[in-house]
């Protein structure tokens, strides 16, 4: 690596080290990581990354793969944000009654670990939390509940091929199949929710007090029964139909978030179009503006300058210094915790370039791992999709969650991620039993 590169790093290093620290130095994480963003592009143009004539491409292609994520965020956000608006949510916590906070961990967690499976753990972990604040008055409370719902999500990710974007880039590139991952990774998976959420239970104790009506910050009194089951049916609908959209026409899970805003903008305006005064409020041109915007850029900021360092190199040279290690179980692992600090999918973008597809009718014993279904790409969809729960602003889900709770990013490191190290590495021995005794004997 030459002194160019390390510079890169250690400008990467001191960003990252500021977004932990925003609390300590009451500075917005959001503005650090612009600032990260436009310095790691700035400094790769200075070493010669690029020249004046191709940096623009390199530019929009990084921008572009970014792009497709923060379209996908925006436009789940605001549909959940529409539907909270209506009072949609309340059909399904009204049918949540225990009090118990234990019990109610349990219920949510459960719920995202499988609703991650159908539509992605982005999608599933916004629809949580909005869930969440109809549910839990208390900060500190909703804070745990919040690092439950990231681990769910993630870990319910990880086994689906469509749960989470590192196992949906494995399967269209063959590395896996939707049977072959499910089969191998749902225990594992399980595991992995189950250390977790025992953990973070016990910090949990009594009852839940009573959300007050202030609280939930939407006009449900101007809005009928069936308008709110309308909105709501319609807006899910939508997130459910997005994997189903995207196998059927083969574009991008934004394109599928952008059909169901634009659906539910349109009965929207037609709902309200002879209430002026509900339609003032409640259309989504309103809605919009309540959608947490510096909680988008900060993820642009990341994503780019982590877009930077891979373009840059820094991530295949880590990748190929994994190789060296000669095991593919501690290989994925690590691409598995590294992922906590750099974004999973580069990483496996990188692991993908590295290695080869085998053959299925392969006699060398050395590559039967390697062919489709075979542990280390199985075992590096697990890794990569719940690694990321081990720092809050490891993966898509936490991003999401630290956003629209304002989860602080040392109080988690304190709190959370210890559970969730202790989960990844339950989850992470059982899949190597399995695999070395059931799978792959």
């Amino acid at each position: 690596m030459t002194s160019a590169m390390i510079i890169m790093v250690v400008v990467f290093v001191i960003g990252y080290f500021f977004i932990a620290m925003e609390h300590t130095f009451k500075i917005n994480k959001t503005a650090t990581a612009l600032l990260l963003a436009v310095a790691m592009w700035t400094l790769y143009v200075a070493i010669g990354g690029f020249n004046a004539q191709e940096g623009h491409g390199v530019l929009i292609e990084a921008l572009g793969d970014t792009a497709e994520i923060l379209f996908f965020l925006l436009g789940a956000m605001t549909i959940v944000e529409t539907i909270d608006q209506h009072g949609g949510f309340s059909i399904i916590t009204d049918r949540i009654t225990t009090r118990s906070k234990r019990k109610l961990l349990w219920t949510i967690s459960i719920l995202t670990f499988f609703m991650s499976a159908v539509l992605d753990n982005l999608t599933t972990s916004i629809v949580m939390c909005a869930l969440l604040r109809k549910l839990v008055a208390d900060k500190r409370d909703r804070w745990l509940f919040g690092g439950a719902i990231i681990l769910a999500a993630n870990s319910g990710g990880a086994w689906s091929p469509i749960g989470d974007v590192t196992t949906i880039m494995l399967w269209i590139k063959g590395c896996i199949t939707a049977p072959g991952v499910i089969k191998e990774t749902f225990v594992a998976s399980i595991v992995c929710l189950i250390v977790p959420t025992l953990g973070i239970s016990t910090m949990l104790k009594g009852e839940l007090e009573k959300v007050p009506e202030i609280a939930t910050g939407n006009s449900v009194s101007a809005v009928s029964k069936l308008q709110s089951k309308i909105v709501l049916g319609v807006g899910v609908g939508f997130l459910l139909f997005t994997p189903v959209f995207k196998t059927i026409t083969h574009l991008p899970p934004y394109m599928g978030i952008l059909l169901g805003l634009g659906a539910l903008w349109v009965v929207t305006e037609l709902m309200h179009k002879h209430s002026p005064e509900v339609y003032q409020r409640m259309n989504i041109g309103n809605v919009i503006t309540r959608v947490d915007t510096p909680s988008v850029l900060f993820f642009l900021g990341i994503l780019m300058a982590v877009s930077c360092l891979s373009d840059a190199g820094h991530l295949k040279l880590l990748a190929q210094g994994l190789d060296g290690l000669g095991n593919f179980y501690l290989t994925d692992i690590i691409i598995g915790a590294l992922s906590s600090i750099v974004d999973n999918v580069p990483l496996v973008a990188a692991a993908m370039g590295m290695y080869d597809i085998a053959n299925p009718l392969t006699t060398d014993p050395t590559l039967h791992h390697f062919v489709t279904d075979g542990a280390f790409w199985s075992f590096l969809a697990y890794c990569a999709g719940t690694g990321g729960s081990l720092l809050i602003i490891g993966s898509a889900a936490g991003v999401a969650v630290m956003g629209m709770e304002k989860i602080d990013f040392v109080w988690y490191l304190k709190h959370i991620s210890i559970w969730a190290l202790l989960g990844y590495l339950a989850g992470a021995g059982t899949y190597i039993l399995m695999s070395m005794f059931i799978f792959h004997t």
